[in-house]
């Protein structure tokens, strides 16, 4: 216990009971380091750190210096960061739960794997064998345009022409958009047999147990 905190608890002794029962308040002045107590907050102390003594010299609690509104800032930033790092973790509990609760085996991974592509791939047959189909009629309303050359084509004809060229293009359209599709399915399995994986324990070599 220093001498200053020592004499003033001596003082505090001979007072009065009533003044005696107070607490003791005690805080460093930063620019002389001297210490200051009384039995109330100092004015000095007013915005730094101090401490709180009872009657016998003991330490009661330690009370923090406001903070900066720098030291505020960061304050808020770090918060902020934990809440969105335990969202983040929950989310993630969650997302590990339905997959566990979704696959029994990996073998499930990989039925569900070859449904979803095979439905992708259906898609991209029709659209194939459509697009096989509006090609001979385009070429046979190419040929049938070919006797208007030199004299002005028939608005049908023209029609037709336009709408199978139309058509055509939003087959192919519909091949790249399935074949993206299918990327994203291959993906999406591979990322959950990994995880699978790394929630059961067990290694892609190792059999699964029914």
């Amino acid at each position: 216990m220093s001498r200053a905190v020592a004499a003033l608890l001596l003082s505090l002794l001979a007072a009065p009971v009533g003044a005696a029962a107070g607490e003791l308040f005690c805080c460093t002045e930063p620019a002389s380091g001297r210490r200051i107590c009384a039995d109330m907050l100092p004015q000095q102390c007013r915005g730094l750190a101090y401490r709180v003594f009872d009657r016998a010299g003991n330490p009661i609690r330690d009370v923090a210096a406001p903070l900066t509104p720098e030291q505020k800032a960061a304050a808020a930033a770090e918060a902020q960061r934990k809440k969105e790092e335990e969202e983040k973790r929950l989310e993630q509990r969650r997302i590990d739960q339905a997959l566990l609760t979704t696959y029994a085996t990996a073998e499930d991974i990989d039925m569900a794997q070859r449904k979803a592509e095979g439905d992708v791939q259906l898609t991209i047959q029709t659209a194939t064998a459509k697009i096989t189909d509006l090609q001979k009629s385009q070429r046979k309303l190419a040929e049938e345009a070919e006797f208007y050359k030199r004299k002005a084509m028939p608005p049908e004809l023209d029609t037709k022409l336009r709408t199978v060229g139309h058509e055509i293009r939003l087959q192919q359209e519909l091949i790249q958009v399935k074949r993206k599709e299918l990327e994203a399915i291959r993906s999406k399995y591979d990322s959950d047999r990994q995880r699978y994986f790394q929630l059961t324990g067990r290694s892609s070599a190792q059999p699964a147990e029914r």
